[in-house]
Formats: structure tokens, sequence, C-alpha cells
């Protein structure tokens, strides 16, 4: 198998490779899944924090992660990949290849992304830079899937992500997150301050290690008119 160019890695494998070298690596990596753990293990111990795990996702928790997706949802995007066990269920579900689009920051899956899903729009890029890129337009994406290990990152670059993402989410989108700690994985501070909720979807028992699923999406506004309203009468009979 000839080596990929990583280098070259933000646009998509078919964009610039030869029809005939498509065909012939693709059987190779048909049943790239067998390769997943020790693609994992490996980027984990090269890079243990911007990995976030030693084994790939689960098909239980791929099935959580993207009950809610399908055909209908339009425009999907996935932050950090990996290996692409979420992507072959946004596949399963129903969402076409045109309207799923990844962002991996790790190279070393780049090239098996782009051999595993050649019909899907692969981009090398930092997920805290969705929001600014340019690729998407506001309002343009219908959900997000993601596999970033968040609690190991900085408060602020949790913040910069999830502003990003909201930004291109449409109305009603949402932006679905799993962890294996006890709770949300993004804090009630920075859920405040982005005008955020956070909802547990539900709890993968057979990943390793257990995961829980959020599902994180945009608070309905106070009715703050009724509100004050409703004061100023109390006010007023008070007198």
């Amino acid at each position: 198998m000839s080596s990929v160019d990583t280098s070259r890695c933000h646009w998509s494998y078919q964009s610039w490779c030869k029809p005939r070298e498509r065909r012939e690596a693709r059987p190779r990596w048909r049943n790239v899944s067998s390769f997943d753990p020790v693609s994992f293990f490996l980027a984990w111990l090269a890079a243990p924090r911007r990995v976030g795990a030693v084994a790939p996702s689960s098909d239980a928790l791929a099935k959580i992660i993207t009950r809610d997706i399908g055909e209908t949802t339009g425009a999907v995007v996935e932050l950090g990949p990996g290996t692409g066990a979420f992507t072959d269920m946004l596949l399963r579900r129903g969402v076409r290849q045109e309207d799923l689009t990844l962002i991996e920051y790790g190279s070393e899956f780049i090239p098996m992304l782009q051999l595993r899903f050649p019909g899907i729009r692969v981009i090398w890029m930092d997920a805290a830079s969705i929001g600014a890129s340019g690729v998407f337009q506001p309002g343009e994406i219908g959900a997000v899937v993601s596999g970033l290990p968040l609690l190991s990152m900085s408060p602020r670059k949790v913040m910069a992500i999830l502003e990003g993402a909201f930004a291109v989410l449409r109305s009603g989108g949402a932006f679905y997150q799993f962890t294996y700690g006890v709770g949300c994985p993004v804090s009630r501070p920075i859920l405040d301050r982005l005008g955020l909720k956070a909802v547990r979807v539900d709890t993968a028992i057979l990943n390793l290690p257990p995961a829980t699923v959020y599902r994180l999406t945009r608070r309905i506004p106070r009715p703050t008119r009724s509100i004050d309203f409703a004061r100023e009468s109390k006010d007023v009979s008070s007198v």
C-alpha cells in the first residue's frame, strides 16, 4: 500500500487519489475495525492527553451517542472521530456521506479515516477552530458528535470548542458528548456562561471503561417580561 501524504489531509482522500489507487486501497481496510485497538493504543502512547482513551469506543456507546441522529438531521459534524466507530454508526443511522464532516487533529488517524470512508469529507483541524475556520456557515449543522476528551482539556479550550460548535449549529441542534467521568464533562460555570443545558442520555455499561453520553443544547430564554409584570403587579397590590 502506498503511503498517504498527511500534509494534504485538509481534503478528502477521493479528491486527489486516483480511482485505481482508491480501489486497490479500500479492500485492505474494509475490516479496519480489527486494527482499531492497536491504532488507538499506539496513539495513546504517543499523546495520552490528546487521545484520551486506550481503546476505541464500543458499538454500544456508538448506538447511544447517535441515537437521536438520522437521515432527517441534515449536516452532521464529528469531532475527534479517531478510527471511525461513531462515523460508521452515523452512516448506519441513515446520515448521508455528503452530509457528514469529520474533524480530526490526530494526524495518525487521518489516513485511516480517509481510506475507510472515501466518500466523507475529512478535515485535519483543531476542533477549537470550528467556529472561526469558515468551513461552516452559521446555523448550517444539525448535530455535533464529539469524541474529544474534554476532561483533559483546559476550561478555555472547552469554551472555544463549544462556542464554535454552537455558532454553526442551527436552532434546536444538539452537541453530543460522552465521558468516562461520574458527571457532565462540561462544568456548570461554562454551561451558564454559554447559555447551555446538559441532559444525560444514557450509559454504555459494556464500553471499556463504561461511558455516559450527554446532550448539550441551548437554554430556552426565560419569559422576563411576564416575570417583571408579575413583580410589578405584586408591588402595586401591596401599596
